[in-house]
């Protein structure tokens, strides 16, 4: 691929791709060609910048480990060596992310004098403790426009009780939606969490949560962490939240006996003892984050994000090294800031504000995403315009078929109609990658949508895309080597970010919401 081209109105790019310059910059945005900064975006550059991150030297960068560590500093020193500066106002690149590790519970729950304990009939994976005479039970849980389960309760400091799906009419079909189709109440990865959260945002002070689908999976993550002496890492400020408690259908029976059958909310008094225990450990993390400004819209920013972490060295010693995932990601973030900063050099500086966001503890739940958009939000999430999160985009996924030079597409279209049909439009104009919007199906049993920091700026109604090649026979393994990326894919479809980044941030208009988030 030729690498470096000579442009018209005096544009110049030398050859060395450790050193390119800009020799003369165009007068106005108007008249400026983005091509000529999407050249420097080279395979080279990607590769010799992954060989660094993803090598052995980086421990696969577990979240806190001296691995993790290395990455931010390697982040920071990038972007001071490109003059892009820190996001925060007290010029530190570092956003610290309070983390800790709650070790695996132990512990039982009593229910009328009925033992019930950890791992059998009940879970937990956090501190879950007090003596109740009685319980709130609300039925599905649910609140959605006219509909409540809720209506005329207090639960206010106190216990809920809530079972996993949605109501039904008489006719078969789903009240919320009126037809045949669930709702995201009833969503095998969100609805927990859904529900959950609404019964804190309402005051409850704990939860036990009713689900016999999902609950052997959960029973087998809860047994893996307590075979490995393992615990779940969370946000610190998470530990002050409402404790949630998973029971099976015995224990679940025990508290109400016809629950299957019954969904009206009503007051249940019960002798209930929590006796869950649980000890936590302190994790230092940080996400990175370096900014450049507007030169028009100052006051409005374009998030471009990738999670800099991975998962460490396994039980063999072996290191995941995470190359795709989400080493790919990462580079390719430092090559669109060095574009951006080209152009910003050359007079021809972004009109939006752009965030290039490195997010640590994405393998640990999207923990450095969501301090950011839900805890401490360096920008007003009101001025955020959109969130362009790119998660391994190095690799081919062997069960696709078709022209290999291709992106998956995820999102786009989730809130604004805006920003998928302006990212359909910039991919005709400039790269012609093939945007293959396979796991943007409702029903994609990957949830990918969910499984990536893009989520949490989306559940906060900015508009999204999430750029991603899929899953390959090294995720989350060893093998997930620099030697396997396909360099002139990941040039190609940085490339296409880029572009699509340029446009968001130039353009007269933010780019318009249109639809709520689910």
């Amino acid at each position: 691929m030729n690498k470096f081209i000579l442009f018209a109105m005096g544009f110049i790019l030398a050859c060395n791709s450790s050193q390119k310059t800009v020799a003369e910059a165009p007068k106005t945005l108007e008249q400026a060609d983005p091509v000529i900064y999407a050249k420097t975006i080279t395979q080279d550059e990607l590769k010799e910048h992954l060989y660094v991150y993803a090598s052995d030297e980086f421990e696969g960068r577990e979240t806190g480990e001296p691995g993790q560590k290395k990455a931010v500093e390697y982040l920071k020193n990038e972007y001071e060596s490109l003059g892009i500066p820190a996001a925060k106002a007290d010029g530190d690149y570092f956003q610290e992310v309070p983390l800790q590790v709650a070790k695996v519970p132990k512990g039982n729950i009593s229910i009328n004098n009925s033992t019930f304990d950890l791992g059998d009939d009940v879970l937990a994976f956090t501190v879950a403790e007090g003596s109740y005479s009685q319980i709130v039970y609300v039925g599905y849980g649910i609140e959605d426009g006219d509909y409540s389960d809720y209506g005329g309760l207090d639960v206010a400091g106190k216990i809920v009780f809530i079972k996993s799906g949605e109501p039904i009419h008489k006719n078969g079909n789903y009240l919320l939606s009126g037809t045949t189709e669930k709702s995201e109440w009833s969503n095998m990865s969100e609805a927990m969490q859904k529900k959950a959260t609404l019964a804190l945002e309402k005051g409850a002070k704990g939860i036990l949560y009713f689900d016999p689908v999902n609950y052997p999976r959960y029973k087998g993550y809860f047994e893996f962490m307590k075979t490995n002496n393992s615990g779940k890492m969370e946000l610190a400020e998470d530990s002050n939240d409402g404790f949630l408690v998973l029971v099976n259908e015995t224990s679940a029976k025990a508290l109400k006996k016809d629950v299957e059958n019954d969904a009206k909310p009503q007051t249940i008094s019960v002798d209930l003892k929590l006796n869950i225990s649980s000890g936590s450990d302190k994790i230092s993390s940080e996400n990175v984050v370096a900014f450049l400004r507007g030169t028009e819209k100052p006051n409005e920013y374009l998030v471009i994000s990738s999670h800099l972490d991975h998962i460490g060295v396994n039980a063999n010693g072996e290191i995941n090294n995470g190359a795709d995932d989400d080493g790919s990601g990462t580079v390719a973030m430092l090559e669109i800031a060095e574009a951006f900063k080209k152009a910003a050099d050359a007079g021809d500086g972004p009109k939006r504000s752009i965030v290039f966001l490195h997010v640590t503890g994405e393998e640990k739940g999207l923990l450095g995403s969501r301090y950011y958009t839900d805890i401490d939000p360096i920008f007003p999430l009101s001025q955020t315009v959109a969130d362009l999160n790119i998660d391994m985009i190095g690799r081919i996924d062997p069960k696709r078929t078709g022209d290999r030079n291709y992106v998956y597409l995820i999102g786009s279209d989730k809130l604004s109609t805006d920003l998928h049909n302006l990212s359909e439009e910039i991919n005709e104009k400039y790269t012609n990658v093939e945007l293959d919007y396979t796991y943007n199906d409702e029903n994609d049993p990957n949830r990918f949508y969910y499984r990536s920091d893009h989520y949490n700026f989306a559940k906060n109604n900015i508009p999204i895309i999430f750029y991603f090649n899929g899953t390959h026979a090294d995720y989350h393994r060893p093998g997930d080597t620099p030697d396997k990326i396909n360099y002139d894919l990941l040039e190609n479809r940085t490339r296409l970010i880029f572009h699509t980044a340029w446009e968001v941030a130039n353009r007269p208009n933010k780019v318009l919401v249109d639809k709520l988030a689910k």
